[in-house]
């Protein structure tokens, strides 16, 4: 396929020819899987189910669990109450989670399963919970997936008992359990007490134990998504991600909100610690102010071979606008930055980037694909493809070194346990990038000029 794209760039408003989504069941399910002791259920058919599972799989590298309601041609047509029914029954009775979060799929969401009246009229054990969101796959992406099941979570428990808990909410985003294990490594240094919401880390990098445990030690606990009403603030790590839950928290329970963008790179992180700084009115510590000094430090040793060069980024919105702003603390020109998720508010955000840093000639598109991205590099070539798994063929195709960040990454391992945000994220994320582009210098040069010293 990749050796027919032609250069002569086509817009297409009803065609994905090379997605650069997932569609929403997955978001949902990868938030499921950070709260405590949680099963995610899929109401459709098996094939739905294990297709999102085996997404999530192969980027953690773990066993991402979850249930179906296993949609026959029957159920397609006189609904599926029945199934569901049965399903949470049978998962009370043999998994014993503390709570289900069910999400829809295409077919539930063609026939009109009323999910909310289903729940209503379920016979759940006590103690045990039962919560949903809707995420039809034919609209949106795994983004709009993720944040409509964090909404389904707070619709269902989040109260207010009239006292503040002092807590400030941290909404994360889409993030890997090595990002979020980091955003809570911060948190803790400025003295600010948070509950993280939700929280895959621990679950989703389980430590080898030579036991398996299907609900392993992690996520945001029940009480904790209860106590969101309480919290003295909320802060939502990424503007595109988390502006529906930080508004539904601030207009359903009054919890004062702000939108921030994701901490990457060195002034999107200095805006994290500032407003935690905020909070906690505490000074920032020497060594965080340290780790900052030699993420300069190595932003200024490498820019020699970093300057100018020409990268295109893909991924979700809100990583593709933190790491675009890295690229430009680099020194590198961020040519081509689109992402697949249909908000335009990326555009907007990505452009206001470009004007600040003075970039000229880039191109920012929303809900684009990668097949407008292959077209663009064709007509003018890039020196660094940077972004998920799926750019790997454009990246081969066109001889270009390619730098993988963001979700999915499909075929390395260690992706998830490492940040990306924060100075310490910065930091892996320059060597990367710098490595990468000084290798093809090295594989390009002449013997004469191979030199063991860079």
């Amino acid at each position: 396929m990749l050796d027919l794209t032609r250069k002569e760039v086509l817009e297409r408003k009803a065609l994905r020819i090379n997605p650069c989504k997932i569609c929403q069941p997955v978001g949902a399910m990868y938030c499921a899987l950070g709260v405590e002791r949680c099963m995610p259920h899929s109401h459709g058919s098996q094939g739905c189910c294990s297709y999102h599972r085996t997404v999530l799989s192969r980027h953690f590298k773990e066993p991402a669990i979850a249930a179906s309601s296993s949609f026959t041609e029957g159920t397609s047509v006189f609904g599926g109450r029945s199934n569901i029914n049965t399903a949470v029954k049978n998962i009370f009775d043999i998994y014993n989670p503390d709570i289900i979060a069910v999400h829809t799929t295409c077919l539930s969401e063609t026939i009109g399963d009323d999910l909310g009246s289903y729940i209503l009229d379920m016979d759940i054990p006590d103690g045990k919970l039962v919560v949903h969101c809707n995420t039809p796959s034919y609209v949106g992406s795994h983004i709009n997936g993720f944040f409509n099941m964090m909404m389904g979570f707070m619709n269902y428990l989040t109260k207010k008992s009239g006292t503040c808990n002092g807590k400030t909410a941290i909404f994360p985003g889409w993030v890997n359990p090595g990002d979020l294990r980091e955003i809570k490594r911060l948190c803790a240094m400025m003295g600010v007490d948070i509950i993280c919401f939700p929280d895959q880390s621990g679950v989703m990098d389980a430590p080898m134990t030579g036991k398996y445990e299907m609900y392993p030690n992690g996520g945001t606990s029940v009480a904790q998504i209860r106590a969101l009403g309480d919290c003295a603030g909320v802060l939502g790590l990424g503007e595109i991600t988390n502006v529906e839950p930080v508004q539904l928290l601030e207009k359903k329970w009054k919890v004062p909100g702000k939108l921030l963008k994701a901490p990457i790179g060195v002034r999107f992180t200095d805006e994290f610690l500032m407003e935690l700084q905020h909070v906690s009115k505490q000074e920032v510590p020497s060594s965080l102010e340290t780790e900052r000094g030699q993420l300069v430090d190595l932003l200024l040793d490498s820019h020699a071979y970093t300057f100018q060069k020409k990268v295109a980024l893909f991924g979700d919105p809100d990583t593709v606008e933190g790491l675009t702003s890295l690229c430009l603390e680099m020194g590198l020109t961020p040519k081509y930055v689109i992402t697949g998720t249909p908000k335009e508010d990326f555009a907007r955000n990505v452009n206001a980037l470009f004007e600040r840093y003075h970039a000229e000639g880039c191109v920012v598109k929303a809900n684009a694909d990668l097949f407008d991205l292959h077209q663009w590099i064709k007509n003018e070539p890039v020196d660094l493809l940077l972004g998920t798994t799926y750019g790997k063929q454009i990246a081969k195709a066109e001889d270009i070194p390619f730098v993988r960040a963001g979700f999915p990454v499909l075929d390395r391992y260690g992706h998830t346990l490492q940040p990306i945000v924060g100075y310490r994220g910065a930091i892996r994320m320059v060597e990367k990038i710098t490595d990468a582009l000084m290798t093809r210098l090295e594989r390009d040069s002449s013997d004469e000029d191979f030199e063991i010293v860079l």
